[in-house]
């Protein structure tokens, strides 16, 4: 469990050290489920006037989901100035480690100390509260978060037709102006708007009430909130997501210059070799960790170096205890020679167990869109359809036709309507004007970016069997073992599970869809490398049609896509490869 340190008696009774996703305060045993929270602090005095303490030291850590080990009893520290990129496999358990660490799972024994202010971007960021603005979100993540609170329910009391309560109301607003300005609100109100616009976030976007965002651009506040707290070290799960080029660039800069500790999941090679100066991988098969203090590009020619020598060791050592078997069977025929025998059988067991198995293969999903049921000719027609959140309009006038085969990207910047136009085309959502009429035999398969169709209170094979009811569980497990989820894993519920695995879990249930048209928004995010080539190829060879919305620029040359539509104006034009460079920056 978690160690309190020296958390001062008033502090631990106010619920100082915990602050969650609405923003208020309030201290909860370090083991308590927090999904939505996103930074906390444990205070050791006597360790931070000396400088000696370590951010995060984790003693004895073991986790394990079922009967399957995620990690071995291990031991490992975070202190300042390290800069940890941690990597392994879809699946392997990264996203766990973080969540024990920050105290929103249990580990099966050992214990974790967090000393100082700790920020968590966790993979799923899900809005706490809809009313709330974008700037006072990020603004929540400092001491001011209180103080914020006071001035957005006076300014709501000062609307009050009684009298009383408006004259009140006013009051306390002055005074909670005047405790904001003391307390340095305005210039950390500057700083938040200036990180937001690095991010990508203009001053309108941050003055929109956080349920009128899209995913993409509800990411970015959660992300600049964590940069814009203070927090002495960080956990960053897979923060480029949703980023676009320069964001990215901005990101790397700002993690180069950042003076504390941090430990970050990202599938981007690019920011883990600027940015990293250890590297820990999360070995899926050995349920441990190779720590490494090397940077990224150092890493990997020492992985490399590692495994061959394992590889040889191993080779050694089973030479060894075959010459040592074949003489303790020969001595075992002679009865004055069977102690001897025994003593060599059991020297040869502890050869091979004393040397660490030969790396094998990591397997790989078998990643595989459906055979598309027949269908008319125009499966999905979009007929001047508009869509707006309270009185900010996404988008209006767009008319697409998605033809039987057709594969078109959807272009545009955070917030321009993307997402908002493929759950319009699947039917979830109604558009305010116009209409989106579905052809004969029209099936669709809807990939969420934010996972949006799981059920996250049901177990995986659960999930598989609610799409597809007509499969017995010999089937549905066929189909989820394909996937990696085999054995035990069916049974996990959806909410523990990775980013990447929410994502092989979703493409799953389109497995069984027969759908002949793919609504796909974001389907590389959270892959690892051989994962995302899986799903490359898989859109490569579908032969219904595809709607993509995407950052990466491999999943568009995969598509091959005869036409894109650039949000929110509703352009369409025929593709070209001028349209590329867009894809990432947008």
């Amino acid at each position: 469990m978690h160690e309190d340190g020296d958390i001062p008696r008033g502090l631990f009774m106010q619920g100082y050290a915990i602050i969650g996703a609405a923003g208020v305060a309030a201290y909860i045993h370090p083991f308590a489920m927090m999904s939505d929270w996103v930074f906390f602090s444990f205070h050791n005095k006597q360790e931070q006037e000396d400088g000696r303490g370590m951010a995060i030291e984790a003693q004895g850590l073991e986790i394990r989901i079922g009967a399957r080990v995620l990690l071995s009893p291990t031991d490992f520290h975070v202190s300042k100035g390290d800069r940890i990129g941690l990597v392994g496999r879809n699946g392997a358990g990264k996203t766990t480690l973080t969540r024990v660490i920050t105290g929103d799972m249990l580990p099966s024994d050992g214990k974790v100390r967090v000393s100082g202010k700790l920020g968590y971007l966790p993979q799923s960021t899900h809005v706490a509260d809809p009313h709330q603005t974008a700037i006072d979100r990020v603004m929540s993540a400092r001491d001011i978060a209180s103080i914020i609170t006071r001035i957005r329910k006076s300014e709501q009391d000062m609307t009050n037709p009684d009298p009383d309560i408006m004259e009140k109301a006013m009051r306390r607003y002055d005074k909670a102006q005047q405790d904001f300005e003391n307390a340095g609100g305005y210039s950390a109100q500057s700083e938040a708007i200036k990180m937001g616009e690095s991010l990508g976030l203009d001053q309108e976007v941050l003055n929109r009430e956080l349920g009128t965002l899209s995913g993409g651009q509800r990411r970015r506040i959660e992300l600049a909130r964590i940069l814009f707290s203070d927090a002495d070290t960080m956990i960053l799960d897979e923060p480029t997501n949703h980023l676009d080029a320069d964001s990215i660039e901005w990101l790397k800069q700002y993690l180069k210059r950042f003076e504390g500790g941090f430990l970050v999941i990202s599938h981007s090679t690019e920011l883990l070799d600027e940015t990293v100066n250890k590297v820990w991988h999360l070995d899926a098969q050995r349920g441990a960790i190779d720590m490494y203090a090397l940077g990224w590009k150092a890493y990997l020619r020492q992985r490399v170096v590692d495994e061959e020598r394992r590889r040889r060791e191993r080779e050694v050592a089973e030479k060894k205890a075959d010459r040592l078997m074949k003489q303790g069977i020969r001595l075992h025929a002679k009865a004055t020679k069977a102690v001897a025998a025994q003593n060599m059988m059991r020297r040869a067991e502890r050869l091979l167990e004393n040397t660490e198995d030969a790396q094998r293969a990591e397997k790989v999903a078998d990643l595989r869109f459906p055979e598309p049921a027949p269908c008319g000719r125009t499966p999905i027609m979009a007929k001047d359809i508009s869509k707006a959140f309270g009185s900010n309009i996404v988008f209006a006038g767009i008319n697409l036709a998605i033809d039987k085969g057709s594969r078109v990207v959807i272009l545009g910047y955070n917030g321009a309507g993307k997402t908002t136009t493929l759950r319009l085309l699947a039917g979830i959502d109604k558009p305010d004007t116009g209409e989106v009429e579905f052809g004969h035999g029209a099936k669709i398969g809807y990939f969420a970016q934010e996972h949006d169709t799981l059920d996250n209170n049901v177990s995986v094979l659960e999930n598989l069997q609610q799409v597809a009811p007509n499969l017995d569980d010999t089937q549905a497990r066929s189909i989820l073992g394909s996937f990696l989820f085999s054995g035990d894993d069916a049974m996990k519920p959806t909410s523990v599970l990775s980013g990447g695995e929410k994502t092989r879990l979703a493409l799953a249930t389109l497995v069984t869809s027969r759908a002949n048209v793919l609504l796909l928004d974001e389907p590389t995010n959270n892959l690892d490398p051989a994962s995302r080539d899986e799903i490359l190829k898989a859109i490569s060879k579908y032969e219904g049609a595809i709607v993509l919305v995407t950052h990466d620029e491999g999943a568009v040359l995969a598509l091959n896509p005869e036409r894109v539509l650039l949000m929110p104006d509703g352009d369409e034009d025929l593709w070209n490869d001028g349209y590329l460079e867009l894809v990432a920056e947008e």
